[in-house]
């Protein structure tokens, strides 16, 4: 591996909802990754400020949800100042929310209930300024690919971005500003094997909603070869964008 010369820092909601098939795309170009556990963090932070990428987990409560979990206002106010900076961000999940939310936009409980499973991306809407998905995103947009969804938020795009995907049943799916900033909602990262560790971490979500564990893992089997694959492409012309 070579010698590092950049740092990323990993916020971390969960500790296995992690970088997944992100991750060997960092180490072989160098990247020192530090991952910091938010819910235990002391804001503000540093080197969230300063580092060459900032990267925000998912997980499973809710940008609105400061009240009972404080810690969510100083994620929030960092990613404000990073993201005015200009500076590398990327968000997954409720990291894409927590995005939205310090960039102005307002993020709430979808009006069509939780998107668990595996889905296709569909190309966005036209937008006020259309605009082609760009090169770099195309991976994540190819005939027959599944991604793997698990939330019950959603977000409006905020000011200025450029929606990049939809679902059937969510129109923000991703935005990205520029080459700096980043968001989806979706979770391009996972892989069959990480995906068992959720089963068990969010086991009282899945049986509340009634949700198959078994189906779950049927359908990894099924598509979340073709999404590493498609991932590993993906990551790679990403981080040749904005680095």
């Amino acid at each position: 591996m070579p010698a590092s010369s950049l740092e990323a820092v990993v916020f971390s909601h969960l500790p296995f909802e992690d970088l997944g098939s992100l991750e060997p795309g960092l180490e072989r170009r160098g990247f020192a990754i530090q991952t910091i556990d938010v819910a235990t963090a002391r804001f503000p932070l540093a080197d969230a400020e300063r580092c060459d990428l900032l990267i925000v987990m998912g997980g499973p409560i809710g940008v609105y949800d400061s009240s009972d979990y404080p810690f969510l206002a100083g994620e929030i106010e960092s990613l404000r100042h990073r993201l005015k900076a200009r500076k590398p961000t990327l968000g997954i999940c409720l990291g894409a929310q927590l995005m939205a939310a310090a960039l102005g936009a307002r993020v709430y409980p979808g009006a069509h209930g939780a998107e668990i499973g595996w889905f296709p991306l569909l190309p966005p809407n036209a937008q006020p300024a259309p605009a082609p998905a760009p090169s770099w995103f195309a991976p994540l947009l190819a005939k027959d690919l599944h991604l793997f969804h698990w939330h019950g938020d959603t977000f409006d795009l905020p000011a200025g971005a450029l929606r990049l995907a939809k679902t059937n049943l969510y129109e923000n799916q991703a935005f990205a500003i520029e080459n700096y900033a980043l968001a989806l909602q979706f979770h391009p990262e996972v892989t069959e094997s990480g995906l068992e560790r959720w089963y068990v971490g969010h086991a009282c979500e899945l049986g509340i909603k009634r949700i198959p564990v078994q189906q779950l893992r049927t359908d990894a089997r099924k598509h979340a070869p073709a999404l590493v694959k498609a991932a590993a492409q993906f990551w790679e012309l990403w981080l040749d964008y904005i680095l």
